[in-house]
């Protein structure tokens, strides 16, 4: 225990103190899936805070047990938003808890699923950046990916939940989650915090695939890092192109979200206590 914490401080203190200070009530623990977190608890510029219980991020959830199954009806969840494209969805498909619909959105990850190309691109690669950088400011597909996110949490029942997730819930899931607290008013160190925090709850899946791709494929250690976590600059990447290229997030959550001055107050009253 005492070496997970040194090695998170590492990564970030902020995103370890809070997170390892709420994590009982934050990580939603299942036997089949890495990375579950309720979004709620966290503090609002304006003084409230994000409802607990209402909106879940996750890695993939193919190997949900009936327990793990159980445990996300009994949160209510019932529509699952899927980031994925159809070959990550073909080799691992949803397992749903019961009445839960499910909703791809899978704008921007068509191509993504093709392992061998993926492995083939960390090989050639001389740092992690290179790939996760480009990944991170192209923001083309995300209307397509996210609006209809907002549009669910906007629309869906009020004594229900909404669980959303890509593959391992530190990427697509990670941009989705910054997204919605931006909106919901919370403060950018905090929105941080939270990406930042996939390191902590990804730590030991992360650890077993570099210890695969190190001493198997070779590859080099620092490029298999960067990938395998998350990193300030990656999500600040996509901030950058997002205020570049509308001016500020407000501007470009209304004009691709859909997030005008009713729509956010919709919103922030749905989701803030």
């Amino acid at each position: 225990m005492k070496k997970l914490l040194l090695w998170m401080v590492a990564i970030s203190p902020m995103a370890t103190f809070a997170q390892i200070n709420d994590s009982t009530q934050r990580q939603v623990k299942l036997q089949g899936a890495v990375n579950v977190r309720d979004l709620g608890g966290y503090a609002t510029k304006s003084g409230k805070a994000v409802k607990w219980g209402k909106i879940y991020r996750s890695a993939e959830i193919n190997n949900l047990t009936p327990t793990d199954l159980d445990t996300l009806r009994n949160r209510k969840i019932d529509y699952v938003l899927d980031f994925r494209g159809p070959a990550e969805f073909t080799t691992a498909p949803d397992k749903l808890p019961v009445g839960a619909t499910r909703i791809s959105l899978p704008s921007g990850s068509e191509d993504v699923g093709d392992r061998g190309k993926m492995m083939q691109s960390m090989m050639k690669a001389t740092t992690g950046d290179s790939i996760m950088l480009p990944f991170y400011a192209n923001i083309a597909p995300f209307t397509n990916r996210y609006k209809p996110m907002f549009e669910t949490l906007l629309h869906h029942a009020k004594d229900s939940a909404v669980l959303f997730h890509c593959t391992a819930g530190k990427d697509r899931t990670g941009i989705a989650a910054a997204l919605i607290l931006y909106a919901l008013g919370v403060d950018e160190q905090t929105i941080m915090n939270d990406y930042l925090a996939s390191n902590y709850y990804r730590q030991r899946d992360s650890e077993r695939m570099k210890t695969l791709l190190v001493n198997t494929y070779h590859m080099k250690e620092s490029v298999v890092n960067d990938v395998m976590g998350v990193n300030e600059k990656y999500l600040n990447a996509t901030f950058t192109a997002i205020k570049a290229q509308y001016g500020s997030v407000d501007n470009y959550l209304k004009k691709e979200m859909g997030l005008g001055t009713k729509e956010i107050k919709q919103l922030r009253e749905a989701y803030l206590n």
